[in-house]
C-alpha cells in the first residue's frame, strides 16, 4: 500500500529521500569505542582514524602498499607469539594502540552540565512538509487537558531529525487539541517535582544513557526512580526510533564468551571483529598472513574501483563502508559482503542491557539496523486496533533505517504488536547482511503494553525527516501518544503466551 497526495507515499524512493545527516553510511561505517548503555558510545565514524594509520607518510593519500604495510603491521604487533596469524582480540589490541582514539566524554555529558549542545532547530523546508501532513483530529477526545514533555536529550549518536520530531510532536497536540507541549533537552527535567505537571514522556531518540549524570551518581539514581516511577504510578511514555537505542553495550566477547580484555574496548574493537569477519577463510576465528594480504588487496580494489592506484581521504572515508561486512548485533554497517561468503553468524546476539528497569520499559533495545535506507515491508499485526486503524489493515511500504531487537530483549510475551516486519517479503540477500538474526525471524516495529498502572508507546521508524511527513505514520504516533497518555482505550494485553 502507498499512500497518496498530500500524505507523501510511504514508498519513498531511495534518490528521493532527504537523508538525516547522521545517517549516511560512508560517514559512519564504524563506531566509537563502548560507551555504557547506548551503542558502543553512537557510532562514531573511524574512518578517518583508519586512514591517519595507513597514511604514514603523510601525503594525504594511500597506495596498495601503504594499506599492505599497515594490515603487516597490525598483524605483527598482534602476533606477540609468532605464530602467523591472529585471534579477534590479538587484533583488536593491535588497532587499539594503532588508531587514533576518541577523546574522553566532555565533563557532564549526558547530563546537562558541559556535554556540547544538539541542535534544537528543524530546517523550515522539513517542518513544512510535516505541517502539511499533520492529521486534522485525534482519535480521541482528551478526559482532561494534558501536558506532554519531549525529553530530546541524545548521549550516543545524536539523530538530526531530533528537533524534527521534538517539533512534530509540538504541533500534534496544538493542532488537534490533545496535549500541550514543553521541549527539552536537560535531562534534569527529569524529577520527581517537575513530572507532577505532565501527563506523559517522549522520548525523542534518545541514545545511550540519556538520564545519567557520569559525575553525579546520586542526580542518576534520582533520575532513573522518576521517570519509573511517573509510569508505574499511572503516567505514559512513549518513544520514536532511538529510545530503542538507549541503556545497553556490546558484550566483551562476541558469541557468548568472557568479556574482553580492556585492550579490547577501544575504536578497533569492532574493527578487529569485522575484519576477522570478513577475512577468516578457513572458520577458524583468526586471521594468517596469507589471509591478511587478501583482505588488504580486496579492501584496496574497494577503495580504488576507478583504479588509479592511490586514494585520497575524502574517497577513503567515503568508500570505508563498502570494506566492511555487517555487523550485525553492535550495529555496526551492513554490505552486501556480509559475512564475506561465509553466512551470517548464528546465535544470540552480543548485546546487553545497563539499565534492565528501562530496557523492560520502552520494550527492549536496539541490536542491529540495515544499510541506511533500507526497504520493508510493514505488516499489521493487530488490524482491529485503534491504533492501527489508519492503516486499514493493508501492509504498506517504507524506506527508513530498521531497527531490530535481539531474541533475549524483546518477546511477543511481554508485549501487544501492533506493526512488524513481514520478513518473508524481504529478499535473501538482504536476510544475509543481518549477523545473529533471530531464530524465529519475529522483528516488532511498533508495540504497546502496560506497565504497573502506566501505559508504553513505541515505534521502530523515525530516523529520516522524510518519516514525518507522512500522514498515516503520523496518525499511527497520535494514536500511541494518546493511548499512552490515558485517553484512547486499546487492547493491550501480550501478543504471545509465555511458552510453558
Amino acid at each position: 500500500m502507498a499512500f497518496k497526495g498530500s500524505t507523501v507515499a510511504l514508498l519513498i524512493g531511495v534518490g528521493a529521500v532527504a537523508l538525516c545527516a547522521g545517517a549516511i553510511a560512508a560517514l559512519e561505517a564504524q563506531q566509537a569505542p563502548a560507551a555504557p548503555g547506548g551503542r558502543a558510545g553512537g557510532r562514531g565514524g573511524s574512518a578517518a582514524g583508519v586512514f591517519t594509520a595507513v597514511d604514514v607518510n603523510k601525503q594525504g593519500f594511500v597506495t596498495r602498499d601503504e594499506l599492505k604495510a599497515a594490515f603487516a603491521k597490525w598483524l605483527a604487533d598482534g602476533d606477540t607469539a609468532r605464530t602467523g596469524s591472529v585471534t579477534e582480540e590479538q587484533l583488536a589490541a593491535a588497532l587499539n594502540a594503532a588508531l587514533p582514539q576518541p577523546a574522553a566524554p566532555p565533563a557532564g555529558a549526558g547530563g546537562g552540565r558541559g556535554a556540547a549542545p544538539q541542535n534544537q532547530i528543524p530546517k523550515p523546508e522539513d517542518v513544512a512538509k510535516m505541517m502539511a501532513a499533520l492529521p486534522g483530529k485525534a482519535p480521541a477526545k482528551p478526559k482532561q487537558p494534558r501536558k506532554v514533555l519531549v525529553l530530546a536529550k541524545a548521549a550516543g549518536f545524536v539523530h538530526s531529525c531530533i528537533p524534527l520530531a521534538a517539533k512534530t510532536v509540538e504541533a500534534m497536540g496544538n493542532k488537534t487539541g490533545a496535549w500541550t507541549t514543553t521541549i527539552t533537552y536537560d535531562p534534569a527535567a527529569i524529577t520527581a517535582e517537575n513530572l507532577k505537571q505532565y501527563d506523559l514522556i517522549f522520548l525523542d531518540n534518545t541514545t545511550g544513557a540519556f538520564l545519567d549524570d557520569p559525575n553525579d551518581p546520586v542526580a542518576t539514581a534520582a533520575r532513573r526512580k522518576a521517570l519509573l516511577d511517573f509510569v508505574r504510578n499511572g503516567k505514559g511514555l512513549a518513544g520514536i526510533h532511538a529510545a530503542g537505542d538507549s541503556y545497553h553495550e556490546t558484550a566483551g566477547a562476541a558469541r557468548g564468551g568472557a568479556a574482553a580484555p580492556a585492550a579490547g574496548r577501544g575504536a578497533g574493537t569492532m574493527l578487529a571483529m569485522q575484519m576477522v569477519t570478513a577475512g577468516d577463510k578457513n572458520s577458524d576465528r583468526k586471521l594468517s598472513r596469507d589471509e591478511f594480504n587478501s583482505l588488504a588487496d580486496a579492501w584496496f580494489d574497494k577503495l580504488d574501483p576507478d583504479k588509479t592506484g592511490k586514494v585520497s581521504q575524502a574517497d577513503f572515508t567515503a568508500r570505508f563502508a563498502s570494506v566492511l561486512p555487517a555487523a550485525g548485533a553492535n550495529g555496526g554497517r551492513a554490505t552486501a559482503a556480509a559475512g564475506a561468503g561465509r553466512g551470517a553468524q548464528q546465535g544470540r546476539d552480543m548485546e546487553v542491557g545497563t539499565w534492565p528497569d528501562f530496557d523492560k520499559l520502552i520494550g527492549g533495545f536496539f541490536k542491529f539496523h540495515w544499510t541506511y535506507p533500507q526497504f520493508i515491508t510493514v505488516k499489521i499485526d493487530d488490524p482491529k486496533s485503534p491504533l492501527t486503524a489508519m492503516f486499514h489493515g493493508q501492509e504498506y511500504e517504507i524506506h527508513d533505517e530498521t531497527y531490530t531487537f535481539g531474541m533475549d530483549t524483546w518477546s511477543r510475551t511481554n508485549l501487544h504488536v501492533l506493526t512488524s516486519i513481514d520478513y518473508a517479503k524481504m529478499s535473501d540477500a538482504d536476510k544475509a547482511k543481518e549477523n545473529w538474526p533471530r531464530a524465529d525471524h519475529d522483528y516488532g516495529l511498533s508495540w504497546i503494553h502496560r506497565e504497573g498502572k502506566g501505559r508504553v508507546f513505541y515505534e521502530a521508524h523515525g530516523h529520516d525527516e522524510s518519516i514525518y511527513a507522512i500522514t498515516p505514520l503520523l496518525e499511527h504516533v497520535l494514536a500511541g501518544v494518546q493511548y499512552a497518555i490515558g485517553d484512547l482505550k486499546a487492547d493491550d494485553s501480550p501478543s504471545a503466551k509465555p511458552a510453558k
